[in-house]
């Protein structure tokens, strides 16, 4: 097991259940969470302020892990971060829509390969989330990735799972598996994580804390590194937040309800970029290879990082793992502002 330094109902499709080797999940009726019903059985606007501390307090944002400094003189952090999710997006759902898989198949055939062309020109890390079931189907991903030896792989759920729609014991099972799968393909045991779909069920953080996890990527309650609490106490854990505003798969679906051209979205990432580099912060941006990876798209990436060169000097290209570590090595040396 990886050490942590301490920082101060049934689903709606059988075929699903098939894969996840259940059939039935304690799902309580109209909840997201198997024990979001058990706070209280009254409606939330008859609460007391001990039970409204009580239902937030499974995971809460703590004090800033935001350096003094960053590595090298850098006066920004960029992470780059690729969920590739693949076909399991439509699996997850038990779905077997011919059109829907061979979409996500297009993320392995077609667009990681653009992505990792484009990182390499400039030599530049990321982070892969991964559900494990894509590794499965696209093993091949593994080699390209590795080939590099600069990047990251990271645990993203074993299917794409719905994690809040699962029992303690069945969302457990998944991430062990998960983990034990990643390990097995890429040699050794990843130590970030991502919920599928960026959240956390009551049991999630307890969970990743026990096997070990060094830090989480799925929570959204600040632009900076912040140590996770549960129940008000630190967890161990690094947060390295993320945020749908600096997520391409929201804005980039053509079909949905906020399709923006890609161009416009970059200039959204841009912009951000230039507030956290003023701030001398963190800019971490999540892409999935299936969306950004497209030949209308993909100049989104490569004209960031154009855009992001211009201070090169002054920024750090990290991976969530190495953000990660040094946010702690600066909080144990008192390095935090």
């Amino acid at each position: 097991m990886v050490q942590v330094r301490m920082i101060g109902g049934v689903y709606p499709f059988v075929a699903l259940g098939l894969l996840l080797g259940c059939t039935e999940v304690n799902v309580a009726p109209g909840s997201e969470g198997s024990q979001s019903s058990e706070l209280s059985p009254n409606p939330s606007y008859e609460w007391s302020e001990e039970e409204i501390r009580e239902a937030i307090s499974t995971a809460r944002a703590g004090r800033s892990l935001q350096p003094s400094r960053w590595p090298d003189g850098g006066k920004v952090a960029v992470s780059f971060s690729f969920d590739v999710d693949n076909e399991t997006i439509p699996l997850r759902n038990g779905s077997l829509s011919i059109g829907a898989l061979s979409q996500g198949e297009y993320g392995a055939r077609v667009a990681l390969g653009r992505v990792l062309d484009v990182l390499e020109e400039d030599d530049i890390p990321a982070s892969f989330f991964i559900p494990s079931v894509s590794m499965m189907l696209n093993p091949s991903m593994v080699d390209a990735i590795q080939s590099y030896g600069i990047h990251e792989f990271a645990i993203h759920g074993w299917i794409h799972e719905t994690n809040t729609q699962l029992s303690e014991e069945v969302e457990r099972r998944l991430v062990v598996q998960a983990i034990e799968y990643m390990e097995k393909m890429t040699g050794s045991r990843p130590v970030g994580y991502r919920a599928p779909s960026w959240n956390f069920s009551q049991n999630t953080l307890k969970i990743i804390q026990d096997l070990g996890f060094l830090y989480d990527s799925s929570l959204m309650a600040d632009d900076r590194p912040y140590e996770l609490l549960t129940e008000g106490e630190p967890s161990g854990l690094v947060e390295l937040p993320v945020e749908w505003i600096l997520d391409d798969a929201p804005l980039l679906n053509p079909r949905g309800n906020s399709y923006s051209s890609p161009r416009e979205l970059l200039q959204v990432y841009k912009d951000e970029f230039d507030v956290a580099y003023e701030e001398g912060t963190m800019f971490l941006l999540t892409m999935h290879p299936h969306v950004i990876g497209h030949r209308s798209r993909i100049l989104i990436l490569k004209e960031l990082i154009e855009h992001i060169k211009q201070k090169d000097e002054n920024v750090w290209f990290a991976t969530h793992q190495e953000i990660a570590e040094y946010v702690i090595q600066m909080s144990e040396e008192g390095e935090l502002r």
